[in-house]
């Protein structure tokens, strides 16, 4: 007599339900999120009715108005599915994927909004991040529930939407008002690694006032671009220098400061008098944030000491601390990377990212949390935040099928 193991009979509820999954993808995909302007309450609710129809009924947990529009957004709605096992005991575990993504740009060759298939492959802005883990994490949920083993513990779907203004409105926000303290958290990521560790990010907005004058008479200007060029120069010399300092977390290089806005001037005919540099700079787990923040503020101001009639104003936008590795996510860890590399037949390993992502807030709340789920071996292989954001559906059949089999040895 052939019997059949439970790791088996999750991989055939899924592949026998592989089309319905996809379906419920498709549909998240063709509820626009774009952020900004961050009106997101839309996509809750269409994700509550597709939920309701599996029996999973949504917590909706609206953010204040004014809190949401205080952070430049229009509304937020984030989402608690609560699903209890067993008669009490056990682990909880909180499944996270964020729905809110940068809008689709130009150069798109397939409806940035149409969840079209091409190739084996699902196009749409917000399909790789990180709307196919709202699937991979609620089709491996089903399928545990389906599988009818005892189970000890509980699984906690979060769908959250602040990740691209930094999660602190999203998963930061149901943590702070004690929504959800999960015991052990796995966030969206990639389906080829299970990340332990990424990167802390820091963002600044330098505005540099000078003074404004004609440019036939320079004289009578402050030239406010002339300036802000020696800040720039300062700020890159770092990125020699950053090379220099490597991480010892495994997927994570050095340090990186990149300038991503510079808006200044008047006209071609005027000296500049205010230019405003908005900058982003990574900090590897080894660094600490309050000591990189201090050092960046001294060197944009020196960088001017000597420039009569100059003023400098530096605001801090996000402080997004690096995740660092917690003890208690050894369980997660070793089952994510077993049945990864049995399923995908490829080693799947612990590994850093220089990414930076809504799993340190939990981190910071010493709740130990990974990254895992339906994704590339790198970002750029989905084109996430480019035109044409996609996803191999293969990887989200069998990372279903990796969070599945860990939620089965994780709630046993």
């Amino acid at each position: 007599m052939t019997t059949t193991s439970p790791y088996e009979n999750l991989d055939a509820w899924i592949d026998a339900h592989f089309d319905e999954e996809v379906r419920f993808l498709q549909e998240l995909v063709r509820v626009p999120t774009d952020t900004p302007p961050g009106n997101n309450a839309p996509h809750a609710e269409r994700t509550t009715e597709l939920l309701r129809a599996f029996g999973f009924e949504a917590e909706q947990h609206a953010v204040p108005a004014p809190v949401v529009q205080e952070a430049g957004l229009q509304t937020i709605t984030n989402l608690v599915v609560r699903r209890q096992y067993g008669q009490g005991g056990g682990r909880t575990v909180g499944l996270n994927a964020h729905g809110d993504v940068v809008p689709p740009g130009e150069g798109w060759t397939h409806p940035p909004y149409g969840a079209e298939i091409a190739d084996g492959k699902l196009y749409g802005r917000a399909a790789a991040v990180s709307k196919c883990d709202f699937a991979t994490f609620t089709f491996a949920t089903r399928a545990l529930e389906a599988l009818g083993a005892p189970l000890k513990g509980g699984v906690e779907l979060y769908f959250t939407y602040d990740e691209e203004f930094g999660g602190e409105l999203g998963p930061g926000w149901l943590l702070e008002q004690g929504i959800v303290k999960p015991d052990l958290l796995i966030a969206a990521g990639f389906s080829y690694q299970v990340v332990t560790a990424h990167n802390g990010c820091l963002q600044m907005e330098v505005t540099v006032n000078g003074k404004m004058g004609h440019a036939a008479v320079p004289e009578t200007g402050v030239d406010a671009l002339q300036a802000a060029t020696r800040i720039l120069v300062a700020l890159y010399e770092q990125n020699r220098i950053f090379k220099g300092t490597r991480s010892q977390v495994k997927g994570i290089n050095h340090p990186y400061l990149n300038v991503g806005l510079i808006e200044g001037g008047t006209n071609t005919n005027v000296v500049p008098g205010k230019v405003v540099l908005k900058l982003d700079r990574r900090m590897i787990p080894e660094e600490n944030p309050a000591e990189v923040e201090a050092a960046l503020r001294r060197l944009i101001q020196d960088a001017v000491s000597d420039c009569p009639g100059i003023t400098i104003e530096i605001r801090r936008l996000l402080l997004a601390n690096a995740l660092q590795p917690l003890a208690g996510n050894r369980p997660m860890v070793e089952a994510l990377s077993r049945h990864g590399s049995a399923v995908f037949d490829e080693p799947v390993e612990a590994a850093g990212t220089p990414l930076y992502t809504d799993a340190r807030l939990f981190g910071e709340r010493g709740i130990p949390a990974v990254l895992y789920g339906c994704g590339p071996r790198t970002v750029g292989e989905s084109n996430a935040k480019r035109a044409d954001e996609h996803i191999d559906l293969e990887d989200l059949r069998r990372a279903t099928k990796v969070v599945a089999r860990a939620l089965f040895d994780l709630l046993d």
